[in-house]
């Protein structure tokens, strides 16, 4: 297949017209086969980088107001990884469109770095084509399902069973929550809330319901206490702590 053909065939992919298709072109070149890495996709990587960045940040801050900047920090890592975008060029089809090296187009799969690289390029160049709405239109339209997995996996974690079992196996005693502070009407509050355990108060956390205040308050207290490698257990509904369940103080 041509390039001029090649760069028409991602287009369509992409669902976004160039009015420019140099750019794309520009964006599907490998350093390994461009004349000189000036000529390759890196520069337009490096924009897309930032723009990626940007748009998925903004969409957080918009969607999830409730959220602390650890939160929304959490979710945009794992969204603008390598791994995720990796994973969206690969969903796209237009890998197999770019410009590789010899040694690359022998190998069986394209490193996941470089699908990666090349999506970010692609970023680049459609905002270099027609500005930050189209950009940000591509993005969402195909990284917002990225969102919304990354947010229910966090959701899937139940920080209140984890530091229930650290607490009476380790501490010999039951947390406890406080409701320091409640802000807001009636039909969207927000909870402060603190974990405390044989009397010390751990740092507190806000939610948007008591129920998630208190999640994000047991988060709080297991990373003071170095227990956040325990964050990839996935909740195990057995364990789980109902709303209004109070177990036997261990004291």
């Amino acid at each position: 297949m041509s390039r001029a053909s090649a760069v028409e065939a991602v287009q369509a992919l992409l669902n976004y017209a160039f009015k420019n298709p140099a750019l794309l072109e520009s964006a599907l070149t490998l350093a390994s086969i461009a004349e000189n890495r000036l000529a390759s996709n890196e520069r337009m990587e490096f924009l897309g980088d930032a723009i990626l960045g940007l748009v998925i940040c903004e969409e957080l801050y918009s969607r999830f107001p409730q959220y602390l900047e650890g939160e929304m920090t959490r979710i945009k890592s794992v969204v603008v990884s390598r791994e995720t975008c990796a994973h969206v060029a690969d969903r796209l089809g237009f890998v197999e469109h770019l410009s590789l090296g010899k040694g690359i187009l022998e190998s069986a799969n394209l490193p996941a770095s470089l699908a990666a690289c090349a999506l970010e390029a692609i970023i680049g160049a459609i905002y270099l084509d027609g500005g930050l709405e189209p950009a940000q239109k591509f993005i969402l339209d195909n990284m917002a399902e990225e969102i919304d997995h990354v947010v229910a996996g966090e959701h899937r974690l139940n920080y209140k069973s984890l530091l229930q079992q650290h607490a009476q196996h380790d501490l010999g005693a039951t947390p406890n929550y406080d409701v320091l502070d409640e802000k807001g009407p009636d039909h969207a509050k927000a909870f402060e809330v603190a974990v405390v355990i044989r009397g010390r108060r751990y740092p507190s956390a806000w939610g948007p319901s008591k129920k998630a205040a208190e999640q994000r308050a047991a988060m709080e207290a297991l990373r003071v206490l170095g227990r956040l490698e325990e964050e990839t257990i996935p909740i195990d509904p057995s364990a789980e702590i109902k709303e209004g369940d109070a177990p036997p103080d261990a004291e």
